[in-house]
């Protein structure tokens, strides 16, 4: 990459320009953003995931910018119009946009009114124009009279035709109108005449006006979605008098009959060829813009959702409410496999209630159950409140699990292979179960976009949506780490440095020669390379290893300080992780050496601290308030115990217990001015809200969390 190139990268991220060369490096040799961030500080200067990630995005846009690059060379060149001077400044374009304006007038072009009049031989007639020193151009307009130029107005106008054109693709007066646009442009928005009835909910924009770089990603989202469906008509633009006055000024020299012509010409060449064709670039910036927003929100809410704190490997009877086809009920040991499954039916219109309490005892105590799962869906309130009254003889958590994407999971090709022989409220409800067990193991068999934690997530670039999500997914796994030797293909497949193919070859070959009893067995996977093994080793755990290490976040390739370590100590590597006073008697500066050095024996010494323990939270109960189970028992100012299920620009919304989440507005999330949601709740948070208004018929819930105790 060349140098300039770096150095605009590094100004970017906000590192130095010797740290994005040396993590580019990294990157072209084949290694991944978790492993560089965790196995390659010394190398990168401590850069974490994001600053990685930026770089590597960064990398990726001037990429497509040389590609580009390469085409209009290519394409000036076999027009045979490309100097050493203009291969140099193409060469040397830094930024797409102004590629674009130096291509213009050597892009092929349709018939346009230019080229027409260039064929009647009028292009004379503007080069005179242009010039501004021609007393009389009526005259000498009338001299170009053909039989293909009729009458002196038609051969003026050809000229003003080319002059538009000319202006158009004149690099300094793109310039200038592209910064204006960037500077003072403002987004319209209309209703499309005889839509106003059938596109009520886009009522806020049926005559709306914003400067365009002051809109929010989420109303830009709303508006754009509003013009797709056929209800609103959308544009921007700066003051045309503004532009059209920087374009006279930098083209009108003179006080004359052809600079009235010129000014005649430098209107319709803003009007018909400058404002449409920035119009659609800055529509397309912004577009882009609130995308990365709204991708960036769905991102972190998946990150929060994904790290949310699992119930570990415990029993769990899992259940997925309904009314008229029943609750199905799953029974999981504590490994997460299906060992029993039923239907009981204590709702409306069986009421069968006793028998169903009877039956959910008994399962309890057959099969020791330590918690249970609710799906928080249709009739999730009811069973919650059915298995509460419940008195079995062990003692057992109740949770309510948020069951998005559960459904989708259950229908799907991942969820047949689980499991061929039961049908889908079964797999539904084994999803649940599994989902308070461990949420990531669990959440990454489903379509991110299928989990209802994004903001507008069908209306932005799905491609950049897929590549933000995955990189979360791949950035969660490998921050928590996966066991080997129970982990799915699926959970495997995000590990890093693996992919799709090896992580069936890892399970295949567990099946065929029993669990792995060390890392370094990993290297008899079929296809398992050095470079693969590089970048998995450290994130893969085995509990039960011969070798402790084997079970934390130190990579195979430093255990030989741990080693050095212990020997130094005359003790094992066990007595290291196990006792505290070892491991203070250790001054690490002692064990520098080659490409390992503070940052990574820092890491190690905490990886030895925290051997094997998992980074997410310990989960908590939570209970909604009692007696309220559907919207119309809410009353306006009343105080109620909610968790947030999903954070936005404009807010976040809060499960209260009524089937209908309910938005807390960001002006209603504090007492202060709040700029990012983000900054004040999380996912999963529980929280105390006050009900503001209800609108039973639109299912819309307003709720504040100020003056209400949440710290």
């Amino acid at each position: 990459m060349k140098k300039q190139q770096v150095e605009i990268i590094a100004e970017k991220v906000g590192v130095a320009a010797v740290q994005v060369q040396n993590t580019l490096r990294l990157i072209e040799d084949g290694a991944t953003i978790p492993f560089i961030s965790r196995y390659r500080k010394e190398i990168t200067g401590n850069l974490d995931e994001v600053q990685i990630s930026l770089i590597k995005e960064q990398r990726h846009k001037f990429t497509e910018l040389e590609k580009r690059k390469e085409t209009v060379l290519k394409s000036i060149e076999e027009q045979g119009k490309l100097t050493g001077e203009l291969k140099i400044q193409i060469e040397d374009t830094l930024v797409l946009s102004e590629l674009e304006d130096i291509y213009l007038p050597y892009k092929p072009k349709r018939k346009t009114r230019a080229v027409i009049a260039t064929e009647k031989g009028l292009e004379p007639l503007a080069k005179i124009i242009m010039k501004q020193a021609e007393p009389d151009i009526s005259s000498k307009a009338a001299s170009f009279i053909s039989e293909k130029v009729k009458n002196t107005e038609e051969a003026l106008q050809g000229a003003r035709d080319i002059i538009a054109e000319w202006v158009n693709e004149n690099q300094a007066a793109r310039g200038r109108i592209r910064n204006l646009f960037s500077r003072d442009a403002i987004l319209y928005s209309k209703a499309i005449k005889g839509k106003d009835e059938e596109g009520i909910k886009y009522r806020d924009y049926f005559t709306y006006e914003e400067p365009l770089k002051k809109c929010p990603s989420h109303r830009l989202l709303a508006i754009r979605r509003g013009e797709a469906e056929g209800f609103l008509r959308i544009s921007v633009a700066p003051s045309e008098e503004e532009a059209v006055e920087l374009l006279n000024k930098i083209f009108i020299k003179a006080d004359n009959a052809c600079a009235d012509q010129l000014a005649i010409a430098i209107t319709d060449s803003y009007k018909r060829l400058i404002h449409p064709s920035l119009e659609t670039e800055f529509l397309n910036l912004s577009k882009e813009k609130a995308d990365e927003d709204a991708i960036k929100v769905f991102a972190e809410n998946l990150r929060q959702l994904l790290l949310a704190p699992p119930l570990g490997q415990k029993r769990v009877l899992a259940i997925d409410p309904g009314y008229r086809t029943g609750c199905k009920i799953v029974c999981l040991d504590n490994q997460g496999n299906l060992v029993h499954n039923e239907t009981i039916f204590p709702h409306k219109p069986q009421e069968d209630v006793k028998p169903a309490a009877k039956k959910m005892i008994s399962l309890i105590n057959m099969y020791k159950i330590d918690a249970i799962a609710i799906g928080n869906g249709t009739a999730g309130r009811e069973t919650e409140h059915f298995i509460k009254k419940l008195k079995p003889d062990r003692q057992v958590q109740v949770f309510v699990v948020n069951e998005s994407g559960a459904s989708v999971y259950s229908a799907s090709a991942i969820a047949r292979e689980e499991f061929p022989q039961f049908d889908v409220t079964v797999r539904g409800a084994v999803s649940i179960g599994r989902r308070l067990m461990d949420p990531l193991a669990e959440l990454v068999k489903i379509d991110p976009k299928s989990i209802g934690v994004g903001q507008y997530q069908h209306d932005v670039d799905q491609n950049k949506l897929q590549a933000g999500l995955d990189h979360v997914v791949e950035v969660c796994v490998n921050s928590v780490g996966v066991s080997l030797n129970t982990a799915s293909k699926h959970l495997l497949t995000y590990v890093s440095g693996l992919g799709p193919q090896l992580a069936q070859n890892i399970v295949d070959h567990i099946k065929k020669n029993g669990p792995f009893a060390s890392r370094d067995e990993l290297k008899k996977v079929h296809r398992m390379g050095e470079k693969a093994f590089e970048q998995c080793a450290g994130f893969l755990r085995i509990p039960d290893a011969k070798n402790p290490l084997d079970n934390s976040a130190v990579h195979p390739e430093c255990y030989h300080v741990v080693e050095k370590m212990a020997k130094d100590f005359d003790c094992g590597i066990a007595d290291l992780i196990k006792e505290e006073t070892l491991r203070k008697k250790i001054d690490i500066a002692r064990y520098v050496s080659g490409n390992i050095g503070l940052p990574t024996l820092k890491d190690i010494m905490s990886e030895l601290a925290k051997q094997g323990r998992d980074p997410r939270r310990i989960i908590k109960v939570f209970e909604f308030a009692k007696d309220i189970y559907k919207m119309e028992d809410l009353k306006a100012g009343m105080i109620l115990p909610g968790i947030v299920t999903n954070i936005t620009n404009f807010g976040a919304f809060v499960d209260i217990g009524v089937k209908q989440d309910g938005l807390v507005h960001i002006s209603n999330l504090k007492n202060e001015f709040v700029s990012n949601p983000a900054d004040v709740v999380s996912l999963n948070q529980h929280v105390e809200v006050k009900v503001i208004d209800i609108d039973i018929a639109r299912k819309r819930i307003q709720l504040s969390m100020k003056d209400v105790g949440n710290g």
